[in-house]
């Protein structure tokens, strides 16, 4: 894997196309096969639908792209391959929440979930829901992804200007930094209070990170890259 970098950009320039993706068409059988499999294993999958990023390009301060809608089992199957279409790319939106005391809060990964104990930032891959037109609106996501996971609306946070890309090989995570007046303790709290009234909760926990020292190697490349990054 090529090295993990951090890059601010002011604005995201995304758009929508109806491509096809010929590693989902060409090799359908065999990922139909795998997603049965997983589905056996863990009966709470669902084959929806996700964006994936087919073309980007940085510049200056805006990062442009351009995404093609495939299925969710598509997306697993290349993932869990080890992405064997280098041209393609899971550009997706997290919410670094912000303590009022500087601590930045991870949601853990619950066991029904297809990262189930991955620890990082509450967010997700985009999927229809998030394309405006022939625009794909990650800012959007970002704040959906929240109240679904946390019950924090946009009212709760303050929206830092611009994004943090952190380029990981096939993975580009876009970091929004989002700050809420609260201590990190009474913010975990409260979005502990929610998971509790959830159902089925995506997150299993939520963790306060401070330092280095609360680094987990259950956190995936760029989490680690970013956080350093934000500390130094």
């Amino acid at each position: 894997m090529p090295p993990i970098t951090v890059m601010p950009f002011e604005r995201l320039e995304l758009q929508y196309t109806k491509n096809s993706w010929p590693f989902a068409e060409g090799r359908r059988p065999e990922i139909d096969a795998h997603f049965a499999l997983l589905s056996r294993a863990n009966p709470n999958l669902w084959n929806g639908r996700a964006l994936l990023l087919h073309r980007f390009a940085a510049e200056g301060a805006v990062f442009r792209g351009a995404y093609l809608e495939t299925d969710y089992a598509s997306f697993l199957a290349w993932r869990d391959w080890d992405f064997p279409d280098a041209s393609m790319h899971n550009c997706f939106g997290l919410a670094a929440l912000r303590a009022s005391d500087g601590a930045f809060l991870v949601g853990v990964m619950g066991a029904h979930t297809a990262s189930a104990g991955s620890v990082y930032f509450v967010g997700g891959t985009p999927d229809p829901e998030d394309i405006v037109g022939d625009a794909v609106d990650l800012g959007g996501n970002v704040l959906r992804e929240l109240r679904e996971e946390t019950g924090l609306t946009a009212a709760d946070v303050t929206e830092e200007p611009g994004w943090h890309a952190v380029f990981a090989g096939p993975r580009i995570a876009m970091l929004k930094v989002l700050d809420v007046p609260l201590p990190a303790v009474a913010l975990r709290e409260r979005i502990l209070g929610f998971l509790s009234r959830e159902t089925k909760p995506e997150l299993a926990d939520m963790r306060i990170v401070r330092g280095p020292a609360d680094l987990d190697p259950m956190m995936p490349a760029f989490m680690p890259a970013f956080l350093l990054h934000a500390w130094g």
